[in-house]
């Protein structure tokens, strides 16, 4: 299984995905690399920035991937 499904299986199972879900659960360090290679594919994945605090208490920033609804492309490339 290639990285692009295993983050397209994750989002349509848990409905979102970020940078540090990537790197923990799949080994991803590119992941805004394999969104972009989805979206070529025909998904329809929107990012949206979200404010966090790290473990130090401090304000951060990550991105938030989502696949719209429907989660097909138009050509059906993959799963």
């Amino acid at each position: 299984m290639t990285q692009c499904e295993r983050i397209l299986r994750h989002l349509r199972d848990y409905g979102s995905i970020t940078q540090a879900e990537a790197m923990t659960e799949y080994g991803c360090y590119r992941l805004g690399a394999r969104i972009f290679d989805l979206k070529n594919q025909g998904y329809e994945i929107t990012g949206a920035t979200e404010r966090v605090k790290n473990r130090y208490g401090e304000t951060c920033y990550i991105k938030r991937y989502r696949l719209e609804e429907g989660g097909t492309s138009r050509e059906s490339a993959i799963g």
